[in-house]
């Protein structure tokens, strides 16, 4: 603890007058008043306190309910949690979104190229691309494309705006089936929303990076890759991961196809056995872990990328923790500020610091 005293000393060596004067004064006008404690009182948050209180009531409820409840039914949970069914559903829900994302964010880059580009053509045909599939439900393309052997029979190549195809031609029933369809649909659909994702962050770029790459001379290709898209990716990689997100919950909209992704399968054991609950229940874990690793890897990928923009990087969970435990460890050794005695003198008052317990050295 470090205490701050003032102290009242004689320019010169004290005579034998001098001392028998001091001797007369009493302490109470010899010694210093020490400067009064103040106590510091907080600001009381009651609202806060009390919504926080109604929160951690309601959770506990939820949370005590869990394992009262006996309709959870966590033994069918346990059950099915690893099941080879709802596994390989698993598995086709996460075969689906990869392959979707990445169609989507390839033509999305497209997209937004197109959408910035300067022909007129390509910028109107980019915006009635993104206008059209954003505004048509996912549900409904689905099922557009999985029926599209109503409209066209056979697709194939041959003499233009004819159905001749001499070149090539294949059944369209069989060309597009169920996985393909929802290949289609879903990653049409992410290419409209990713193209504006994409565009957005290119034009967060500031307009002088440009035009400073510009006057050195630098190449177009050196100018976007090097200068323009590590700026841009800090605004794409959190709005891209949010979008990815939503497409893994949006893969359990296939189930319109009867395609057997995790919550088509889930549906289909319910529907068996009526324990609806615990199988929702395992769907919902199954999304919630797959949620919790993309989270992970935004963390880890926006973290790359902000080294150019801070000098220190953010802390990881890990490193978090350790600060948080290293705060809350009692201090059993003194630190030098504590053992120290540090007196400095200014004319005739002198100024110490050190312990409030210790004796005031006067000279």
């Amino acid at each position: 603890m470090t205490h701050i005293t003032d102290t009242v000393t004689a320019d010169a060596a004290p005579s034998t007058e001098g001392a028998a004067r001091n001797a007369d004064v009493t302490p109470s006008a010899a010694t210093p008043a020490r400067p009064v404690a103040r106590r510091i009182r907080r600001q009381r948050h009651w609202g806060r306190w009390i919504f926080a209180a109604i929160a951690l009531f309601l959770v506990a409820q939820f949370v005590v309910s869990l394992f009262r409840n006996p309709q959870w039914r966590w033994d069918v949970f346990a059950q099915y949690f690893f099941s080879q069914a709802v596994v390989e559903g698993l598995g086709l829900t996460l075969v689906l979104t990869v392959v979707s994302a990445t169609i989507g964010f390839v033509l999305g880059g497209v997209l937004a190229v197109m959408r910035m580009s300067g022909s007129p053509i390509l910028s109107s045909l980019a915006s009635v691309y993104i206008w059209f599939f954003r505004a048509v439900p996912l549900v409904v393309q689905l099922v557009v494309w999985y029926n599209l052997g109503y409209l066209w029979p056979t697709l194939g190549l041959g003499t233009p705006f004819t159905t001749d195809f001499w070149l090539f031609e294949v059944n369209t029933v069989q060309l597009i089936s169920a996985f393909t369809a929802a290949i289609l649909g879903l990653s049409l659909h992410e290419a409209a929303y990713s193209a504006e994702i994409i565009r957005g962050g290119l034009l967060s770029v500031d307009a002088g990076q440009l035009e400073a790459s510009r006057a050195l001379g630098l190449p177009r290709a050196t100018r976007f890759f090097r200068i323009v898209l590590p700026q841009a990716l800090r605004s794409i990689v959190p709005n891209a991961f949010n979008s990815v997100i939503g497409l893994v919950k949006g893969t359990s909209v296939v189930f319109i196809v009867a395609l057997p992704e995790l919550f088509y399968t889930v549906q289909v054991i319910y529907n068996r056995n009526q324990l609806v609950i615990p199988l929702l229940l395992v769907s919902v874990v199954w999304y919630a872990v797959i949620t919790t690793l993309l989270n992970i890897v935004q963390y880890y990928i926006e973290r790359h990328y902000a080294r150019g923009t801070t000098s220190q990087l953010p802390p990881t969970p890990a490193q978090r923790a350790r600060r948080w435990f290293a705060a809350r460890r009692p201090n059993v050794v003194a630190t030098s500020l504590d053992r120290a005695d540090v007196t400095a003198r200014t004319g005739s008052v002198a100024i110490s610091a050190g312990d409030a317990n210790a004796p005031i050295i006067t000279r």
